[in-house]
Order: structure tokens, then C-alpha cells, then sequence
């Protein structure tokens, strides 16, 4: 797993958007026992604290220490700093195990081994993250220039598993259908200049260049910013399934 985020930390912590109680509900809605929960790649603990709100237990790992050092904390929320694809955890644990905007990063036969283990039987398996988001269309214009023929060369090659929305990973598990949902915020455009130097195509660009890709379009995207309602809507991305041994091939 890669780790593109410590170096951010904060910035990934103030700016992220965040997923809906309702998109938590949601997902907790197809879990039969709610015990233990495990959320890989935390991150900040955006989508543990939500589970916690279910579950009487919440695990929540990460491989970024300083990524831990900004989680929400919460009494029934335990935070370790594990790599995803080897945990120290029991076999057949873990009632629901959840994996938020981070899957791609993975190495995938080595991750799915280990849920095979730590799943129950009858436990969930979720894949969840969000789409590129849309503005309007001045913004969507400049947006999209940045995050395609700027940036275009410095987005990892796994970061494709999300522009196909999570549809083209390896996905050994019996699959169940979720609701389609969206994400509507309101900006500033301090803060949509937050989220999108959080984007690891821009932390690429930096290291390499020694200058900020956005500030090719920052005075274009401010103005065309001053014009709108500084909404920001994300198609969420999910994927729901049960152990199933006959496909557990990668």
C-alpha cells in the first residue's frame, strides 16, 4: 500500500470531503450484527466515527501515523497503525469491514486474503469512495483542464481504479446492490483550493517542479468561483459484498 497523504495530513483532514450519517446508515443497514467493525485506511476517522455510531466497536488502521495523529477520537473507536494487507487481528472478527477512497492504493490479492481471513462468515465487505465532483460549468472547465492535461502525468496509475469508479477492481465477493448517492457541499474558494491541493497528482507535480500546478489557474477558477453558489456535488462510489469462497480468485 502507498502511503501519498502523510505529507498532507492536515490539509487531507480540513479539506476531504466527508460522507453523509445517511451514507453510513446505509451501508450499516445490510449488516445483521453489529459488534466489530474494522475501517481500513481511516485516514482522519471520517468513516469510523459514523460506524461507531452502529457498531459497539470500531477498529480503525492506518499506515500513516501522522493521518492517526488527526482521527476523530471516540470511546469505542480503537486506532492502530497497521498496513491494510497484514493486520494483527483475529481470524473471522470483524462483522463489517469498510475501505473509504483508499482500495486503489492496495495490493489487492494480499488485501482480499487478509478480509477473507478477518471477515465472519457472514460479515460485509464495502468499498466506498467519491467520484470527481462537478460545479458549474466555468469551474468544471478549469477543474477538469488541471485534473487532465496538467496534472494528467502525475496521477499514480492506480488512481484510474477511481476515474472507472471503482468498477474495474478485482472484486472476489458475492455482490449486493446499494443506492446510488450524492454529496452536495458549499464552498469557499478557500476551501475548494484546499481539497484540491489535497489531490496526491498535485503533492507529484510540486516535488518534481518546484511550483504549484494550481496557480495556473487560480485566478480564472476564483473568478468563475466568485460567480456561482460554491456548490460542489460528488457522486459517491460503492460496492457491497459477501464472502463467496467460489470467487475468491484474483
Amino acid at each position: 500500500m502507498k502511503d501519498n497523504f502523510s505529507a498532507q495530513a492536515k490539509t487531507y483532514a480540513a479539506y476531504r470531503p466527508n460522507y453523509s450519517q445517511e451514507f453510513i446508515d446505509h451501508i450499516a443497514s445490510f449488516v445483521k450484527d453489529k459488534e466489530i467493525a474494522l475501517d481500513v485506511a481511516t485516514g482522519n476517522g471520517q468513516v469510523a466515527v459514523k460506524l461507531a455510531k452502529h457498531f459497539n466497536t470500531v477498529y480503525a488502521t492506518d499506515i500513516s501515523q501522522k493521518q492517526l495523529d488527526n482521527a476523530i477520537p471516540a470511546d469505542n473507536i480503537i486506532y492502530k497503525m497497521e498496513r491494510a494487507e497484514q493486520t494483527s487481528f483475529g481470524d473471522k472478527m470483524f462483522d463489517l469491514i469498510t475501505v473509504a477512497q483508499a482500495i486503489h492504493w492496495f495490493d489487492f490479492e494480499a488485501f482480499y486474503k487478509e478480509v477473507y481471513r478477518i471477515l465472519k462468515p457472514d460479515g460485509l465487505f464495502v468499498v466506498m469512495g467519491y467520484g470527481l465532483f462537478s460545479t458549474n460549468p466555468e469551474s468544471d472547465r478549469l477543474i477538469h483542464h488541471l485534473h487532465e492535461n496538467i496534472l494528467g502525468g502525475y496521477w499514480d496509475p492506480e488512481r484510474r481504479y477511481v476515474d472507472e469508479n471503482y468498477q474495474t477492481i478485482p472484486f472476489p465477493f458475492e455482490e449486493m446492490e446499494g443506492r446510488q448517492f450524492y454529496e452536495t457541499f458549499t464552498w469557499t474558494f478557500e476551501h475548494l483550493l484546499g481539497y484540491i491541493e489535497s489531490w496526491s497528482a498535485v503533492q507529484h507535480y510540486i516535488r518534481k517542479n518546484g511550483s504549484d500546478p494550481v496557480n495556473l489557474i487560480r485566478d480564472k477558477l476564483k473568478e468563475s468561483w466568485a460567480k456561482s453558489d460554491g456548490t460542489a456535488v460528488f457522486p459517491l462510489l460503492l460496492r457491497l459484498g459477501k464472502l463467496n469462497d467460489l470467487k475468491f480468485k484474483i
